[in-house]
């Protein structure tokens, strides 16, 4: 209801939150769609690389043609956009530096343009909405600081698991409870090699982009977003990959916590993923006072020890306008990086891979992700995956097999990995000397 109401005193002040979202694929469509069912808040600006993408995103969203100004020019868009119009464009870079917009969605999938695009958004004042948690899992942390000196907002949306898992967090942390676990199910049968051509009748059976599917499939998706999880919570990978032992709603409290108690990790503070529980998000807790465990038992949670809340579903980019509206109009974040990160994302191959060859994008025949705590993935020289993406292999690489930095030669023009450079040496600025002399 404080959603509403904030968009219903905005409306009435003749106010509109004003989005420019790039990448007009699936998720930046289906955004726009939703937000025009919405008071107070709409798509002004959509960029997509493919010509013509960004208009049609504009029309399904019931916006009339003679509505969209189809543009690459700056001025030309800042004038379309007083003058009421929305603006369709192929130049992403207009969407962070035109006047007019008052929040950048990144929508791409891709990570390199979504570190270009959160970096140039907060370089340019603009509040940034992080869809994007390739880029984030690689460099969330800098570019939540950069937004914070920037005095703009940084954040991942509650619509994705990690933002939705991060919501049930933060409620039952709130109120004081011990979080041992936090997580969210996968529902595509693993296999760490599956590729685009693997997945590619499947992926016209449900109208997916082959690549996208492949990621969920071979798990690189999952480890991402537990990733950005874990580096916004404070918790970590219990192994590398995590556990993803089968559960079900009714099961959860009792497989995802410690070893001792009959569960799977180790200890508490853990990320995980379960199969059977998909599209949901969970947080496993416990509790000591005896009062409380009367009261938690009275309200049907079970016997305890420990305790799940399980959200079934997560809503995606249709939900998405909910943290907009915290973005801009109360300044809240649903979910960034604001401690050193904990979790990362490595890049392991998915094939044999000789020398010579450029990695191609997540969800390719390249690389796969697993996550993995950070101070291993420091220690190890792992090469994050968020990195891989067009980088050439200096050495083979056999199969299943983690990429080091020193298997590989970056592109250091790109902006992920002057981002990810300049992360890197603040977080070692942060640690004590006997840390870094290691």
């Amino acid at each position: 209801m404080i959603n509403l109401k904030a968009l219903a005193e905005h409306a009435a002040q003749g106010q509109q939150i004003a989005v420019g979202i790039v990448g007009a694929g699936q998720m930046g469509e289906g955004l726009a769609c939703q937000m025009e069912l919405m008071q107070a808040i709409a798509a002004r600006m959509i960029a997509d690389i493919q010509p013509g993408r960004a208009q049609q995103a504009l029309i399904s969203a019931g916006i009339a043609k003679k509505e969209i100004i189809e543009t690459n020019d700056l001025t030309r868009a800042a004038e379309a956009l007083a003058a009421g119009k929305r603006v369709a464009t192929s130049d992403a870079t207009l969407v962070a530096r035109v006047e007019g917009i008052d929040i950048v969605v990144e929508a791409t999938g891709i990570p390199v343009v979504g570190a270009e695009i959160a970096r140039d958004a907060i370089l340019n004042r603009r509040h940034i909405l992080q869809m994007n948690v390739e880029s984030d899992a690689t460099v969330g942390y800098i570019l939540r600081s950069m937004a914070q000196a920037a005095g703009v907002v940084y954040t991942l949306t509650g619509g994705d698991e990690p933002g939705a898992t991060a919501e049930l967090y933060d409620f039952v942390a709130s109120l004081g409870f011990e979080v041992i676990c936090a997580g969210k199910g996968k529902n595509n049968p693993l296999d760490r090699h599956a590729t685009p051509d693997t997945v590619a009748q499947r992926a016209r059976q449900q109208q997916m982009n082959p690549k996208m599917l492949a990621s969920f499939v071979d798990g690189t998706k999952t480890m991402v977003e537990m990733t950005s999880l874990a580096n916004g919570i404070g918790f970590i990978p219990d192994i590398r990959g995590m556990h993803g032992a089968a559960a079900q709603p009714q099961t959860i409290s009792r497989v995802f916590v410690p070893q001792e108690a009959g569960g799977v990790i180790s200890a508490p503070g853990r990320v995980e993923y379960g199969i059977g529980i998909a599209p949901g998000v969970f947080v496993v807790f416990t509790a000591h006072n005896p009062k409380i465990v009367r009261d938690l038992v009275y309200v049907n949670l079970g016997p305890g020890p420990y305790w799940a809340l399980y959200r079934p579903y997560h809503l995606c980019n249709l939900e998405t306008p909910i943290s907009i509206i915290r973005a801009v109009l109360k300044g809240e974040t649903t979910l960034a990086t604001d401690s050193p990160p904990t979790a990362e994302t490595i890049s392991v191959a998915k094939r044999d891979l000789k020398a010579g060859e450029t990695i191609d994008g997540l969800g390719g025949f390249s690389v796969y992700g697993m996550i993995e705590t950070a101070t291993t993935a420091q220690q190890q020289n792992l090469l994050p995956l968020g990195l891989a993406p067009e980088a050439i292999l200096q050495r083979d690489v056999a199969q299943d097999q983690p990429l080091t930095y020193q298997d590989v030669s970056l592109n250091e023009q790109s902006a992920i990995v002057q981002l990810r450079r300049m992360q890197d040496q603040i977080l070692a600025a942060q640690q004590p000397k006997s840390h870094q002399s290691r």
